[in-house]
């Protein structure tokens, strides 16, 4: 605990108030063992499974040491896919809120054009594709010089035959005293790689897995239909006892829900981020006293949510990923009390969660509604 106070109390007065508002207690064992290297500059190699916090063991030092008042781009995080790259700007975003910081998202198939009016304005952080980033270098509309630190999320995929001489060839473009930063949930094949392309002996760092969720959290998944989503959620809703958090990735997507719930006569609120700080308050006051049974809520306006009594989280559009699954579940079952995770699945996000399951080691089993229960649950409030 001490060791978390030490690094969270150097921080940036904005980010170290995003801290002490978010859900997280302590620094996990990656952010821990990585933290310190990273603010001594060292090149490191850190391998930590899923649902770790990976991500923010290099975005809180690489967000705190950048220079606000140069405006130039001082950190280049480069991930493998669009979706990662999208996931990962979304986290910057909300964990600058409140600097000076600037970011930008640059992935192949979107509108280039678009992108180097972006990097006119010089944003601080960027994350990106290898494709993408390689080809706005070559067209001179991104230069690297000034890059101080460069992130590699997944790795291991990067650094396998299809991305290896992409990302080679960003790195080199940097000059030689930049600090690199990789991240991976497993062992590279061929760690002299990175030795050769930074030109230098990394620190190689490991975490075994740290988060950990209650034994008392039941999970399941009702397979259906996107289409039948909407119908499932409103019985849900009205099982008897129900205090459910709901997690819908759009705010959009989620008016509309809502206006189909309460048609139904489902009570109901909703949580984003545009409500100001009485709405949200009286939101979960009326959860709590059990005024209404289930809340919508995207991921960002669920940080640091406490509700007392909480009994389940429903997903409704599943978690990106095993971390931010673990994030969700984390709202319930609180204090040793029973709670149950259910998601709303289709076969494609049935093949996810078993996956999840897998990588966080504990069942999420297939159920039905039967008689307003989870067919063959012990636990259901």
């Amino acid at each position: 605990m001490t060791e978390t106070k030490d690094m969270i109390g150097r921080l940036k007065p904005a980010i170290k108030e995003l801290w002490e508002k978010s859900d997280f207690n302590e620094l996990t064992a990656v952010q821990q063992k990585a933290i310190p290297l990273i603010y001594e500059g060292k090149d490191i190699i850190a391998k930590s499974p899923t649902g770790t916090g990976k991500t923010l063991a290099y975005l809180l030092p690489l967000l705190d040491r950048v220079d606000e008042s140069k405006q130039m781009t001082q950190a280049l995080i480069l991930a493998p896919s669009r979706e990662l790259v999208m996931q990962i700007h979304q986290e910057v975003q909300n964990w600058s809120a409140g600097t000076g910081i600037t970011s930008a998202a640059l992935v192949g198939g979107a509108n280039i054009k678009r992108q180097v009016d972006r990097l006119k304005k010089k944003p601080h952080v960027l994350t990106g594709t290898p494709g993408r980033i390689l080809e706005l270098i070559q067209m001179k509309k991104l230069k690297m010089h000034e890059v101080k630190t460069i992130v590699l999320d997944e790795g291991d995929q990067l650094m396998n035959k299809e991305h290896l001489e992409t990302v080679r060839t960003i790195v080199k473009s940097t000059l030689n005293d930049r600090q690199l930063l990789l991240f991976s949930a497993t062992s590279l094949e061929d760690p002299d790689q990175v030795k050769a392309m930074i030109g230098r002996e990394p620190e190689m760092l490991t975490a075994e897995k740290s988060v950990s969720i209650p034994s008392s959290i039941n999970h399941c998944y009702l397979l259906c239909e996107p289409r039948e989503k909407t119908k499932l959620l409103g019985k849900i809703a009205k099982m008897d006892g129900m205090k459910g958090l709901v997690f819908i990735r759009s705010v959009g997507n989620m008016n509309v829900i809502a206006d189909k719930l309460e048609y139904e006569g489902v009570r109901l609120e909703l949580l984003h981020s545009d409500l100001g700080k009485h709405e949200r308050e009286r939101a979960l006051k009326r959860l709590q006293t059990g005024e209404i049974s289930i809340l919508l809520a995207t991921d960002i306006a669920a940080r640091g949510l406490d509700v007392s009594g909480l009994n389940h989280v429903i997903q409704f559009d599943l978690a990106e990923d095993a971390s931010q699954y673990v994030h969700r579940a984390g709202r319930t079952g609180r204090m040793g009390a029973a709670g149950t995770v259910v998601t709303l699945a289709n076969p494609r996000d049935e093949r996810e969660l078993k996956k999840y399951s897998r990588e966080l080691g504990f069942p999420i089993e297939r159920k039905r509604l039967y008689k307003g229960k989870f067919a063959g649950f012990k636990h259901v409030n």
